[in-house]
């Protein structure tokens, strides 16, 4: 007989870990294989050749996925801080709306008042704020009353929601659509202005770089760490615990606020309630894959978008519907985390000898 024992790993070697993901991927594109010609009867290499032609197939397709990859990054690093926290923001969709909104009401009150080079410092500060409000809400409430966090964040998703639902009719259309036309389609006025292509890739690039010394090198991501680990440890150090959570939610709302004014003045250049198109969700599987390591998440971030803008080309190339692309990143995923299970743990056979013991 033999058993069984699975103990966590004290390190391993990075380009061991590497080797285990890459193998990981490997083996997670020939159960996709499989299951394309089991499904379908196409030629895998024919499908994934098409999800590479939708997302990167023209220069058009590559800045898209470009854009919206750096988008979900800059999402995914404002939630960083409170997961590491063990603060369960799942709220980011509603965060990134009010700063939206925020940069859409500035974008279209001030366009008879100011230029661009003013609107856009007005936007950044408020759309910052709106998040950081949006963020202090439910801190305030789990820092004095220790309420849920999750059902609290979740519950501010539909009330920006509703929010963005009221400003659209007040300020455009009363007939109820469901989003704002382009705003200052004509003068361009709050648009950020395109710097190569992308005009906002630096700022996320930048964020990118300080979150990681931030929760790595600073005093507050260590306490962010403290309090994550043990409330009770935290307060038996000296930390004020409270203060953690109201600062750590504000930086994080912030981000997913300036997530919005980046959607609305530098891609879509209007608001409605799909502005954040699920990414506040997605974001969560960005941050949780790469471990709050904001570099890891670059990677993670392109590869999701990569598949998301692939899943419109297999839909239109073979008339397959666009949840086959999900299914092939289901299953990639799977693998993924399949990995990253035995980068932590070694799994050992340990053999039964007749007495019960081990050995």
């Amino acid at each position: 007989m033999s058993s069984i024992h699975i103990s966590k790993r004290d390190g391993m070697p990075f380009a061991k870990a590497l080797m285990i993901r890459l193998i990981g991927v490997l083996l997670s594109l020939v159960v996709c294989a499989v299951v394309i010609v089991a499904l379908t009867k196409l030629n895998p290499v024919e499908v994934y050749k098409a999800i590479f032609s939708g997302a990167v197939g023209t220069s058009r397709r590559a800045w898209v996925t470009i854009r919206d990859a750096l988008i979900l990054l800059c999402v995914a690093i404002g939630l960083t801080p409170a997961f590491k926290m063990r603060f369960w923001n799942i709220g980011a969709e509603g965060q990134v709306l009010m700063g939206g909104c925020v940069s859409a009401a500035i974008m279209i009150y001030g366009a008879d008042h100011f230029g661009t080079a003013q609107l856009i410092p007005m936007m950044v500060v408020g759309s910052i704020v709106a998040g950081m409000i949006w963020g202090l809400i439910p801190a305030f409430f789990k820092a004095h009353w220790n309420t849920n966090e999750t059902l609290f964040t979740l519950m501010m998703n539909y009330v920006a929601m509703q929010i963005i639902t009221f400003c659209i009719v007040f300020w455009e259309n009363p007939a109820g659509s469901n989003t704002v036309g382009i705003i200052n389609s004509k003068t361009k006025l709050g648009w950020l202005p395109a710097f190569s292509g992308l005009a906002y890739g630096w700022i996320v690039l930048v964020l990118t770089v300080a979150m990681f010394g931030y929760l790595k090198y600073s005093k507050q991501g260590y306490e962010i760490s403290v309090v994550g680990e043990s409330e009770n440890t935290a307060k038996y150090v000296g930390i004020n615990v409270k203060k953690v959570i109201m600062r750590t939610m504000a930086i994080s709302g912030a981000i997913c606020g300036l997530a919005g004014f980046i959607i609305v003045s530098g891609s879509s250049h209007t608001i409605s309630t799909s502005t954040a198109g699920g990414r506040g969700f997605t974001a969560i599987i960005v941050a949780w894959l790469s471990k709050f390591n904001t570099f890891t998440m670059v990677v993670i971030s392109f590869f999701l978008v990569f598949m998301e803008q692939g899943a419109g080309q297999i839909a239109s190339q073979f008339n397959l519907n666009e949840n086959a692309s999900e299914v092939i990143t289901g299953i990639i995923l799977f693998f993924i985390l399949g990995s990253e299970f035995f980068v932590n743990y070694k799994i050992q056979f340990k053999k039964k000898e007749e007495g019960g013991h081990t050995k």
